[in-house]
């Protein structure tokens, strides 16, 4: 009886432990863009500044399968602790950073340690926890994961303005030495039968082709042409290390990413949902609030206010997801979460130059309750779909897929921005530019080079009052309502195609076996075993 106390009191260090490390690490990933311009203000390096997100990006979704196939091999406790105290390092070395170059390396250090932790914490739960307990435990985590959000942005701005740009990492470290005692001391060391076989070609190969599909993705089409030889090189760069990666893991013992897994309809299915959810909702966080400000025209800050209801929408429906589940089945949920957030696509590419923030807003919480349903149930439904011994890397997997389809998401809907804004502001604006008089001749010249090449720079000037004023007043008469009617109608081009990818995801949905919520005694049975 004194034992099994024992057992619960650990358990219970062990959950806390767990939602400090996790509410810190997602934290972070908001509270440094609020931090951006005083950094750049201190250490310069405007012109590198996207790289303080991009190196923390790039490293962190490398680590992510390998985490979870050492997590298997090795242990949860030995990993977990490791990637605590790397994102922990990385966090003082950032704000000991005297250089914006520096900054970047360590913001990288500070991701390898963050992209171990965030899968780790599932894998855990998904340890502690039969399948009908781990659906409302992982709703719980996946409310922190929004209330991180949420709070990300004021925090940071009231540590930036209160103390300084560097305790916007510095503050990492107490929490994360407080994470690291809980968990150390509450969480079991996994005993290895005999030697382990890391497969480091398999590591070394899968972190090239990502990074380098990730960088291809990230500055195609931005700072190189599609078609330029520095992104065809990324492209072709990264089909080499894949190909690469799948002729060794073909052959070694314990592959990063065993795949005969993807020979699993569970396993290749969920995957799929979760890539194409993903390509849609990120799509969809990134122009929101470009279609508030330029269009409704409200300020920065009250334009982030309207994801403040999306996230509050995912936190309930996922913790009501995780209590409902059994009664509904996973593809019930998953098709009605899914279903849900085409329903939201298709409502905000009805916005217009007319819609209110508080329209714009409602369609944002249709998306953020379909969300709240399919998220979790992604990595509950993979976890009961598989062995212990393979709870790792089918855990990794699912966020892996997940930061690749958001990558892949905005660049692609991105894509589709330019090429409409180029077709429309060609057919809309051009004829007019070329009528303007003989002393305008040279801000025209810049306005159609922008059509061709950066069209998005043309409707940042609906964001920038300065820029506005520097148009004389004859051409900002005719250029504002041209901008906001064909960015409005870009947009809508954009959450339709959001809206196909949403849509193969309930396809995909639909095609999922019954997956049953492991009870009770099936924990107690694997914890007698273990």
């Amino acid at each position: 009886m004194q034992e099994q106390q024992e057992q619960q009191e650990k358990r219970g260090l062990l959950i806390v432990g767990l939602l400090v490390a996790m509410f810190f690490a997602s934290l972070d990933n908001t509270i440094v863009g609020t931090a951006m311009p005083r950094i750049v203000g201190e250490l310069g390096g405007l012109g590198v500044m996207t790289w303080l997100t991009t190196a923390y990006m790039l490293t962190s979704t490398a680590v992510v399968p390998i985490t979870g196939k050492l997590a298997d091999l090795i242990g949860r406790k030995v990993i977990y602790v490791t990637g605590l105290i790397l994102f922990m390092v990385g966090s003082v070395l950032c704000g000991a950073a005297q250089s914006m170059n520096q900054l970047i390396i360590f913001r990288a250090i500070q991701g390898i340690g963050g992209g171990i932790m965030m899968p780790m914490a599932m894998i855990i739960v998904g340890d502690l926890f039969t399948g009908e307990q781990r659906a409302k435990w992982q709703g719980v985590f996946g409310a922190v994961f929004g209330l991180s959000s949420i709070l990300g942005p004021q925090v940071g701005g009231w540590i930036v303005d209160s103390l300084n740009w560097r305790w916007v990492f510095y503050i990492n470290l107490p929490v994360g030495i407080l994470a690291v005692i809980l968990i150390a001391s509450a969480l079991k060391s996994q005993r290895l039968n005999g030697p382990v076989n890391i497969d480091i070609w398999g590591m070394f190969t899968m972190t090239g082709g990502v990074v380098s599909l990730l960088l291809a993705l990230t500055f195609g089409g931005k700072d190189f042409p599609w078609a330029s030889w520095q992104i065809l090189s990324l492209f072709a760069l990264s089909a080499a290390f894949l190909i690469a990666f799948v002729i060794v893991e073909s052959k070694t013992a314990e592959p990063i990413l065993p795949l005969h897994l993807f020979r699993n309809k569970t396993f290749s299915l969920l995957n799929g949902i979760g890539f194409l959810m993903s390509v849609g909702m990120f799509g969809a966080i990134m122009f929101v609030p470009l279609f508030m400000q330029g269009i409704v025209g409200i300020s920065p800050s009250e334009s982030g206010t309207i994801m403040v209801p999306m996230m509050l929408a995912m936190m309930l429906t996922s913790i009501i997801g995780g209590r409902i589940v059994k009664k509904i089945g996973v593809r019930t949920q998953m098709l009605v979460g899914m279903i849900t957030m085409a329903v939201s696509f298709w409502l905000l590419s009805t916005m217009v130059v007319t819609t209110s923030q508080w329209e714009a807003m409602a369609y944002m919480i249709v998306l953020g309750l379909g969300i709240g349903l399919v998220m979790p149930l992604i990595t509950i439904a993979l976890q009961e779909a598989f062995p212990k011994s393979q709870r790792g890397v089918v855990t990794s997997s699912s966020q892996f897929f997940r930061q690749i389809g958001g990558t892949f998401g905005m660049t692609v809907l991105g894509a589709v921005m330019n090429h409409r804004s180029t077709a429309l502001l060609t057919h809309d604006l051009m004829p007019r530019l070329e009528k303007l008089p003989q002393e305008a001749h040279g801000m025209a010249e810049q306005f159609s080079n922008m059509i061709q090449t950066n069209p998005q720079g043309l409707y940042s000037m609906l964001l920038s009052p300065e820029a506005l004023a520097a148009i004389p007043e004859n051409i900002r008469q005719f250029l504002l309502p041209i901008l906001k009617t064909d960015m409005v109608a870009s947009l809508h081009e954009v959450y339709l195609v959001g809206l196909v990818f949403i849509l193969a995801g309930a396809v995909l949905a639909m095609f999922l076996g019954k997956i049953k919520l492991s009870p009770r005694e099936q924990k107690a049975a694997e914890q007698k075993a273990a």
